[in-house]
């Protein structure tokens, strides 16, 4: 078995493996659009093992982005290997390391029911920073809500919203594990622009003139069917615990009935109790759940 950067002529086969395998492991960013102009580069540092045959039997792909260096971390886009051998993880690792100048963090997010990978993570000295839960309503019936008097949910501009959307979400989500770094106007224009808009499908909240909260539907499928993914749903901190998280979600389930959608999807931090209790109560129930594993660079 031999370690190597990603060529431009192996890129039709890694974009293979990665399909093949993305119902094993977090498949968030293994999507077709993702995976259609993939490069490999010093944004998506990429190795591949290669078997005595000449065959890919392992890969790593570090997302190692602006947004993720100014949280001086990287996410793995994918990390796995079909071999039952620990060697594979250890070379694929190494490889990667070379391109984690200045980062605290790597980290990759495990399907719990992934024991295999669980273990491998485990024994390359990855720990647990946090788990996630995947809640899903596949309810058609909305319940009602009704804006407080001077409130109103409006949708958002490109034009001119990008800023306001982007300071609302840093507010809200500056304690939120996994989210403290602030996005920017320019990547809020960019996710406006992306495969997945609804038109009409992010929204902010106003309080008389002033924007205080946002929720966004995108389009989604789950296990292979249509489905609207809410998210984020973020309220300026001094809005918060007074309802409006409610009426934003049931807006955005509203919007998700007018568009035809038969069920609705979002993630949750599993510590995060209060939006947890939120979407349960709307009819979300958990049907899988991750684990969000972190390899600390410091001293390394």
């Amino acid at each position: 078995m031999r370690i190597e950067a990603l060529q431009p002529d192996r890129l039709v086969e890694f974009i293979a493996y990665c399909k093949k395998h993305r119902s094993e492991i977090d498949e968030s960013f293994l999507y077709d659009e993702d995976l259609n102009g993939f490069q490999p580069g010093s944004d998506n540092p990429t190795y591949i093992a290669v078997n005595r045959e000449g065959e890919l039997t392992a890969a790593v792909s570090l997302m190692v982005d602006d947004y993720n260096r100014r949280g001086r971390k990287a996410r793995f886009r994918i990390f796995h290997s079909e071999m039952e051998d620990m060697n594979a993880y250890k070379m694929l690792l190494a490889a990667v390391m070379k391109h984690a100048e200045g980062l605290d963090k790597l980290f990759v997010f495990v399907p719990s029911v992934n024991t295999e990978l669980m273990r491998a993570m485990e024994e390359l000295h990855f720990v647990v920073e946090r788990y996630a839960c995947l809640l899903v309503n596949g309810c058609r019936e909305t319940a009602a809500f009704s804006m407080p008097e001077g409130y109103a949910i409006r949708p958002f501009r490109p034009e001119s919203d990008a800023e306001i959307w982007s300071g609302i979400r840093n507010a809200g989500f500056a304690k939120l594990q996994g989210s403290e770094t602030p996005v920017t106007p320019e990547m809020v224009l960019k996710m406006a622009a992306e495969e997945d808009f609804i038109d009409g499908g992010m929204m902010i909240l106003y309080d008389g003139d002033k924007p205080v909260g946002i929720v966004r539907g995108s389009a989604d499928e789950y296990e292979g069917s249509p489905i609207m993914n809410i998210g984020p749903l973020a309220l300026l901190p001094e809005y918060q615990g007074k309802g409006l998280g409610r009426i934003m979600l049931r807006a955005a389930l509203q919007f998700a009935k007018e568009k035809g959608y038969p069920g609705t999807i979002l993630c949750v931090n599993a510590e995060n109790e209060r939006a947890k209790a939120l979407y349960f109560q709307e009819g979300f129930e958990q049907v899988e759940s991750a684990i969000c594993y972190k390899f600390e660079l410091l001293g390394v």
